[in-house]
């Protein structure tokens, strides 16, 4: 149940859209972790619960481009 999205190949594309100035530490090293450091920058990854739970904590920063 855990490796369900992960075997089945899912992917979401993420944009960031606005700069971390500003922000906690805590969300740079998020969007960091998404592959994201500056702006206008797009990244597919794999659609897994902890994906999307780092989106959530940044989604002033980011915006969901597309889900496959």
């Amino acid at each position: 149940m855990l490796g369900e999205n992960s075997q089945s190949g899912k992917t979401i594309t993420v944009k960031q859209i606005a700069s971390p100035i500003r922000c906690p530490a805590i969300q740079r090293a998020r969007l960091i972790g998404l592959g994201l450091n500056k702006m206008h920058r797009c990244k597919i990854l794999q659609d897994t619960p902890a994906v999307r739970g780092m989106i959530a904590k940044v989604q002033h920063l980011v915006c969901i481009m597309g889900e496959n």
